[in-house]
């Protein structure tokens, strides 16, 4: 397992990158084939004044998988990166379930690698409900070329948190989302 820290604004002491090494190694007990782990840690100043503390937390495993959590509103770090890795266990049980569910016998490999692993234990991770979700509706869209500003003022038109279109600059299809923290973001797909 690789285990990539990136720090935004942040002075990494060697106690907080312990602190990162220890928690992040206990992964590996409930999730098999762990390929890389990438935390990101940022602090931000606050409108109402004080810092925000930042942990983002993204597992990629070898079939490629990813899984992402993140935690914003905790008063140091060590606190984040607690609260982010928790929520990370309750992501890892939502996918065993989902596998277990859905996959009949089509992930019989995978679900091989499952069962060597331990399970989260329930007091890092609440209860999951099964998930009974279904698709509802699909809706072809008629992509249009336009520059990212065009886009974004599409979508506060339209009054969405996202809007598809066909990126007229970088020729490809992109998906522009409102952030939390109120800008935005491009998705952009590329064929792995």
């Amino acid at each position: 397992m690789e285990l990539k820290i990136h720090a935004r604004n942040v002075d990494l002491t060697p106690s907080l990158q312990e602190h990162i090494e220890k928690k992040v190694d206990r992964l590996e007990r409930y999730l098999p084939n762990i390929h890389e782990v990438r935390v990101d840690l940022a602090t931000e100043p606050r409108r109402q004044g004080g810092d925000q503390h930042i942990a983002q937390l993204t597992v990629r495993n070898t079939r490629g998988v990813i899984l992402r959590a993140e935690e914003k509103r905790q008063p140091d770090l060590y606190a984040a990166m607690d609260v982010v890795l928790d929520k990370m266990y309750s992501q890892i049980r939502r996918y065993k379930g989902k596998r277990k569910r859905r996959g009949g016998g089509r992930y019989a490999e995978m679900d091989a690698d499952l069962a060597l692993v331990e399970q989260v234990p329930l007091e890092e991770a609440e209860e999951v409900e099964e998930d009974k979700s279904t698709i509802v509706r699909r809706k072809q869209v008629t992509l249009i070329p336009m520059s990212e500003e065009e886009a974004i003022d599409q979508m506060e038109l339209l009054g969405h948190n996202f809007f598809v279109f066909y990126n007229a600059e970088t020729a490809k299809v992109g998906v522009l989302y409102r952030r939390e923290d109120g800008n935005y973001g491009v998705l952009e797909a590329e064929v792995g």
